[in-house]
């Protein structure tokens, strides 16, 4: 049907096209948003991430991602608040998340891969919700402040509570801290690795 045929009312189809027109307009929105968020909710199956609605008792909503180098899954984001060595294992250990509960603390090494130069990832550092942040982090993992690694470091230096190793991953370097009484943790946090063929 032709437009100027259709704003020709002696053409006996006339009413019946300009009602099947307004209702193509009305429900247009309706089919296209139902396509949209279709189309979200599959990519959302297939690249790792959960949305809250689905993720249960999980406490990352936002999910994991594998990386396919390494065959390590990572939690998508770190625990987002100061917490000490100790904290950082058991948070770590208690985590449930995408149907697992063998989530641990990564090593030095596994940080170590994460890290990309190139990447350019916004997050956070510290407390502070507007305190924006780059990070350069391979799978867009959700950072806001330096990683505890798993390993205690050698402690020749006499302090209580000893050592363990941080990771920095806007400038891709590892660092010892005291850990315990009376050192701070402040800027420090857990991002939780399991290995995904377990």
């Amino acid at each position: 049907m032709g437009f100027s045929k259709a704003l020709d009312w002696s053409y006996p189809g006339a009413m019946r096209d300009l009602r099947k027109f307004i209702l193509l307009v009305f429900a247009a929105p309706t089919l296209f948003g139902t396509a949209i968020v279709a189309r979200a909710q599959t990519q959302s199956s297939t690249d790792g991430t959960q949305s809250s609605a689905d993720s249960g008792k999980e406490t990352q909503p936002r999910g994991f991602w594998t990386d396919q180098s390494t065959a390590l899954m990572w939690a998508e984001r770190d625990n987002g608040k100061d917490v000490s060595w100790k904290g950082a294992v058991k948070y770590c250990r208690n985590l449930r998340l995408a149907g697992y509960s063998d989530w641990r603390l990564a090593t030095i090494a596994e940080l170590g891969a994460i890290y990309d130069r190139n990447a350019n990832v916004p997050g956070l550092f510290g407390s502070g919700k507007d305190n924006f942040f780059t990070w350069h982090v391979k799978g867009n993992l959700f950072l806001t402040c330096d990683e505890w690694s798993s390993e205690r470091a050698n402690d020749d230096r006499g302090h209580p509570g000893g050592y363990a190793s941080h990771f920095d991953l806007n400038e891709g370097q590892p660092r010892d801290d005291p850990i315990g009484w009376p050192y701070s943790y402040t800027n420090s946090r857990a991002l939780c690795v399991r290995g995904s063929g377990k």
